[in-house]
Formats: structure tokens, sequence, C-alpha cells
């Protein structure tokens, strides 16, 4: 029988490299799902893209079809950061070294799981690369990048609800909504629609700590959906914040009114992910 492994092989290409590695099981009632990441290493100065790409860019494409005694996989995106597209444009994405955590499902979960990944991303700086990668990697639930991946985890924005949070729109008080460690948290407390030209737009308030850095992220119900990136109004001050965006770049025949987008808050100590529904 083949050995598990802690990682793949490291496939090296110009300006940039891509590996598979190996964790733990997942504990608790998820104690079948295996943990396991993509890392992918980018010389300085260059970048990679989220799942949503911005203005331009090109989103990684993952392939996981060719892997054996695996039911599912889950990718998990942690927090992205926006920065000039060199043509005008905004794009989101990543630099220097990011690990994109896995949730594995065996179809048997006595048996070893074999990854075999298929991965295309951009890479780009003066000029953009397209770069393809084949990977394989073995899995028993006991490989020895935990740390890494559990790190990468803590960036991946936790799931929230619209609304969560105790600070009201236009209040002057502290947002109180703290985790289990005791850090203040974001929260999105609203998001509405307004008559705007040519398109309507959406106004989003955000609570964040006072003089926190925040950023948002819109996303369309479907990935053929190209939002303009929300853009922030007025100061970072005040524990309440708004962005608005217009509601442009939805495909053929798409209506707003009962969308739902997904929203994702980002601040240098918290993530979120808010579903939230146009009404």
């Amino acid at each position: 029988m083949a050995r598990a492994q802690d990682a793949s092989d490291w496939d090296a290409q110009n300006h940039t490299a891509v590996r598979l590695i190996a964790g733990a099981k997942l504990a608790g009632s998820q104690a079948k799902v295996l943990r396991a990441g993509i890392e992918i290493k980018l010389d300085p100065g260059w970048h990679t893209y989220w799942r949503d790409p911005g203005d331009s860019g090109v989103p990684p494409k993952i392939d996981f079809s060719g892997s054996d005694n695996v039911k599912s996989v889950t990718v998990l995106w942690p927090a992205p950061e926006r920065f000039p597209d060199g043509a005008g444009g905004t794009s989101i994405g990543y630099f220097d070294r990011v690990i994109l955590p896995l949730h594995v499902t065996p179809q048997n979960a006595g048996k070893p799981s074999s990854l075999q990944l298929k991965l295309g991303y951009d890479i780009c700086s003066n000029m953009c690369v397209p770069v393809e990668s084949e990977l394989k990697l073995l899995l028993n639930g006991d490989g020895a990048e935990e740390a890494a991946i559990e790190k990468a985890e803590i960036r991946v924005p936790r799931r929230a609800t619209l609304g969560e949070g105790d600070v009201q729109a236009g209040s002057t008080k502290d947002v109180s909504v703290t985790n289990n460690a005791g850090a203040k948290n974001l929260a999105i407390l609203s998001v509405r629609r307004e008559p705007g030209s040519p398109h309507e737009r959406v106004v989003v308030e955000v609570a964040a700590p006072a003089g926190a850095a925040v950023d948002l992220f819109a996303e369309g119900p479907t990935p053929d959906w190209s939002l303009p990136l929300p853009e922030a109004k007025g100061s970072g001050d005040r524990p309440t914040r708004l962005f608005t965006f217009d509601l442009d770049g939805l495909p053929p025949d798409a209506k707003a009114e009962g969308a739902m987008l997904t929203l994702t808050a980002v601040s240098d100590d918290d993530a979120i992910e808010v579903p939230a529904r146009l009404d």
C-alpha cells in the first residue's frame, strides 16, 4: 500500500511554485473529514487571484475529479486584498504565499484518500502568465502540515448573519460583538437598494472597531455576475461604515430584486462572509 504523504513535491515554474499539503482529521462530528491545502508561493511583486478576481484577472480553476476515494472537496478561501491592476481597475487576490485550505470527505473513511489536482491559475506582475499544474497527494488524516493549514483557516471569513451585532445605524458607540477569545469582530448590519443613474445603487452598513481598516467585497448569486467593487464612503473613525456599489455587471435578463449576494468584510484581524438578499 502506498504511504500517506505530508506534502507533494513542489511544482516550480517561473515566478511561482505550488504543492498539496496534508493535515489531520477534523474534530468532533466531522471526524471523517480530512484537512489538506493548496499552497502557492509567488516571487516578490507577483500576485494571483481570489475566487472573484475583481476588474481584471482570472479565478483559479480547481479540478479534483481524478481523485480516488474522495466523495467531495470543499475549497476554503482566506480573506483577500484589493490592489490596482495596472490598467486603471482593481483586482482582488493574494501576494507572496497563500494556502487554500481543503476539507476532504472520503467515500470510505476506513481507507486512505488520494487527491489528484488539476490547477490552472494566473500570476501577474507587469505581465500576466497562465500556469497549469497537476499534483497528487495520498491522505490518511495524519499529515504534518496541520499547523500551517489551521493558520490559513483563521483567515477564512467566518459565516455570519445579516444584522448580527448590537450597533445600530447612526450609533456612535463602540462595537460589542466579540468572539470566544474576546476580540472585537465585524458585522454587516444592513443592505439596501437606492435609486441611481444609470444603475441602482447598493448601500451596505458595516460595523467595526473605530479606526480599524475595513474592506468589503460583493459577489452575485452566480459567477457570471460581475459586480463593481464596493467603495467606502466617509471616514473610518466611527464604528459603522458605509460602502456603496452600482448594480452593474449583471448577466442579461438577470434581476436584482430577490438576488442573493455574498458580502465579504475584511479587517486586519477578522473576516466575515454574509449572505444578503436584495429586496
